[in-house]
This record gives C-alpha cells, structure tokens and sequence, in this order.
C-alpha cells in the first residue's frame, strides 16, 4: 500500500491511512506500506536547498525549523512522549538535514546528489511517523528508508532507476520482519547506490517505490491510496464532468502519465508487467470505492475508444535547422545522443519529409540544458536552434483507438471549431495516444472540448425530489 503526501498530511491523515493498512491486515493479509513525504514538503525542500546555493542561509534555517515543528507536533498528537525513540530520531535526521544544508551554502553549490539527499529527507521524516500510527493502533511495524528496504539503483540522481539486483535484496530484508508479524514501512521516492548514495526516483516516486517492492514480493495486488477517487478521465480541476474510470491497461496507464496525469508515476506500472500484479488506485476518502483497476488487458466498449484526455503545461518547441541538416542521415541521431548525454526527455519529435528540420517538444525546465546541448555544432555541421515558449501538450488516450476510424478527425474537428491552433501533431505506433502541441493559453478551453467531442463527460446528477438547489 502506497500513501501520498496528502494522506501524510498531518496526524489525522497519517492515523486514517494507518487504519486503512490495519483494516486490510486484521482480514490476514500481510502487508507492506510505502510512504510519501508529509504534504507540501518536498517542495519546501527544494526551496531549501536553493535558498543554501543562492547563500540565504537565513531563510533556509527559518524552513527547517518550521519542519521540526509540523514533524513533531504530528509525533506527539499520535501519542509520542517529548523523549521517546520517535523524537529523538526525527531530531537526528533534522540535525543531519540542518548540516547537509549548510554545506551547500558553504560551496554556493547543489548538485544533482546534494538535492537527492536533502529531497529525500521528506520521506525518511514522514516514515517513523506512519510506523508511530500503526503502532497507536496496536500493529507491530518496523521503518526502514528506500536503501534499507533493498531498493539499489544506478546513480542516475534525480531520476535514478533500479537495478536488476534490487529484487532478491528486497525479498531478503522483508520477508523476515513479514513472517515475524511486523509491517515495513519504507521511505518511498528514494533508494541508495551499491556505493550507499541516497538518490530519488523522480517526482511522484513513490508510486514507483511501492511498485519495485511489490514486484519483488510477488504482491497479490498494490494499492496506490490517493485524495482522488481513481485515474480520471480529465483533471477534474479543469473539466467538471470528468469520471473515474473503472479499468486501464498498463500501457494506458503509462501514457496518461507521461502526458501530464499526475495520479501516478510514469514508469509506476513497468515493474509490474511482467508478473501481471494489478495495481489499484483507490480513495483513501472512500476505501470501499473501486476506484480503477489497472491490469494487462485493455477494456474497450467499441462505443468510447478515447478513455482520458491530459495535458502537459510549460513545454517548448525546438525547432533545429539549416544547410547543415538537409539530406544528412545521422544528424537525428546526432541529436538524440547529445541530448541523452543531457538526460533530456523528449516528450515529442516530428522531423519534415526533406529532411530541412526536425521539431523537439521538452519540458520548458530542460529549455537551458537543451539549448546548451544542441549549440555546439555537430559533426562539423552548424545548425539553427529556433524555441517556441508557452506551449502545452494535449493527448486523448485509449486501447480502444487502435484500429478505429474517424478518432484523428473528431479530434482535428473538434480542436479546429473551437478555433484552436495545432503547431504539432504525433502518433505512437501503438496507437494508444494521439498528442498534439497547442499554445498553452488554449489548454483549459481544449481539454474541455476534446473531452466533451469523446462523449466523456458525466451524466449529470438529478436534484433529488424536494431539494433546495438555490
């Protein structure tokens, strides 16, 4: 079972999610539990460890302090007296913080291993305390941090991927405390290199970290616990009659989160694929709720091949040119590996039919990083590097899309009357996606109107007889 950061929120939030990992256990099932940070506090982290580099040193004792304060207050309305084991490692692992963080202000430096180490402490903070939960409920738990746990990855910081070896290491540190009685609770979103490095698997981490653990166990089924009822079939923030939906295939699930939905973890299910565990994704709000099932078989009614419309904010179009491009066949690999080398992805790629130009879609934070890559010239080959900021991706995602006709046409029609302008288009080969690069000032209007073109929306709910509706 993995808890976001909302169901972390504060004691409150952190004893229901506790009752939610007993309810399951006092049925007989084992289980293990996989923590987020306590809301809000991975972004202060950040804003930590940038504060040290810019040298407000100032500023980032006044956060931390303000962490000690929210994580004690939570360890002591879940019942931790001011001495007891809880505390005191809450204030070591503050302490710890507290000097990794005056080390960055000392060099005026964070580098990708630095940030993974501080970001990381939002988890190892939230930990204890999920353990502290269970055991005001009467379970036996025991917290152990990602590498504890087992999870050892390469040392890719910030976006660090396990290792093959990670498997029989996690089987071999929690089957033990499994069959003692004991619940893990284990640090999600981090792991530790074979050198005992701390790194994070991206944002949203912990989806994946319950996922890498449940694959290694041979779970029955993980449970992703959110504030939402399930995967929707838009934000609901942004479309009102967006709706749970019931069944996705992995290979669904991934695209909508590649492209913006950010109920899950892009390569949350990947761990899971081979084994055919499914992963639910529930309401920690109404635990009796289905929410959506994910599984290896695609669900399609044949009348709704779209099932879910996303978007992606804040990305960039690299339009790369000139003479030095025209009729050359490696220069798409040539651009592929200097990116690589960046660690850029790509989150779409068109290239013209002469061979002129090929267009690049990122992230607008990887806007620096790209340009730096691509200005050098190539192969002795000067190019022209043109961007165009304030874009946003919007892709309709569904198995049912494959082989139907007339899906690309009811998207262009429905994007063009609402007098919505396309700068890119892409479809993968499978088939489960079609996205497409619009100015990011339309996104709100364009979401709402391709989901409403798919038949998406909600049926309203009828007042019920002699209700007050003013």
């Amino acid at each position: 079972m993995k808890f976001g950061g909302t169901n972390m929120g504060d004691a409150a939030a952190i004893r229901h999610s506790a009752y939610l990992s007993q309810r399951s256990s006092k049925e007989g099932v084992k289980v293990v539990v996989v923590v987020s940070a306590m809301a809000g506090v991975t972004n202060q982290l950040l804003g930590i460890a940038e504060a040290a580099e810019k040298g407000d040193i100032a500023l980032a004792n006044d956060q931390i302090a303000g962490l000690r304060t929210r994580h004690f207050t939570a360890a002591q309305d879940l019942g931790a007296a001011p001495d007891s084991g809880v505390v005191r490692e809450i204030r070591e692992l503050l302490e710890t913080l507290r000097q990794a963080v005056y080390g960055v202000y000392l060099l005026r430096e964070l580098t990708p291993r630095s940030r993974d180490l501080i970001v990381a402490f939002g988890e190892r903070l939230s930990a204890p305390l999920m353990a502290l939960g269970l055991s005001s409920l009467g379970a036996r738990a025991h917290h152990l941090t990602g590498g504890q746990a087992g999870i050892v990855t390469d040392s890719h910081f910030g976006s660090a991927r396990p290792l093959s070896t990670a498997a029989g290491r996690i089987r071999d540190r929690l089957s033990g405390l499994l069959d003692a009685g004991l619940t893990p609770v284990i640090a999600g979103f981090m792991g530790e290199t074979e050198k005992g490095a701390i790194t994070t698997l991206g944002r949203g981490g912990t989806d994946f970290s319950a996922t890498i653990v449940g694959a290694a166990l041979h779970a029955d089924e993980v449970w992703a616990w959110k504030d939402v009822d399930g995967v929707m079939s838009a934000d609901p923030r942004s479309v009102m009659g967006a709706q749970n939906i019931a069944q996705l295939s992995y290979g669904e699930v991934m695209e909508l989160a590649y492209f913006g939905a950010k109920v899950l973890h892009p390569l949350a299910v990947t761990p899971l694929q081979e084994a055919g565990i499914p992963l639910r994704v529930k309401s920690a709000a109404d635990p009796d709720f289905a929410g959506t099932l994910v599984t290896s078989e695609a669900q399609t009614d044949g009348q709704h091949p779209v099932k879910a419309v996303t978007a992606i904010r804040g990305v960039s179009i690299i339009n790369v040119s000139g003479a030095g491009i025209l009729g050359v066949p490696d220069v798409v690999a040539d651009l592929f590996a200097a990116l690589a080398r960046e660690n850029i992805t790509l989150l779409m790629v068109s290239q013209s039919s002469s061979m002129s130009n090929v267009s690049l879609v990122i992230l607008g934070s990887d806007e620096e990083h790209t340009l730096a890559a691509l200005t050098p010239p190539m192969g002795g080959r000067h190019l022209q590097v043109d961007v165009q900021r304030g874009v946003a991706v919007l892709a309709i995602v569904g198995a049912g899309m494959r082989g139907t006709k007339g899906v690309s046409a009811k998207l262009f029609s429905a994007l063009a009357n609402a007098d919505i302008n396309i700068l890119m288009i892409s479809q993968g080969s499978s088939e489960l996606n079609i996205s497409v690069a619009i100015e990011g000032a339309d996104v709100e209007h364009a979401t709402r109107t391709v989901h409403s073109a798919f038949g998406l929306d909600a049926e309203p709910v009828a007042d019920k007889p002699g209700t007050d509706t003013r």
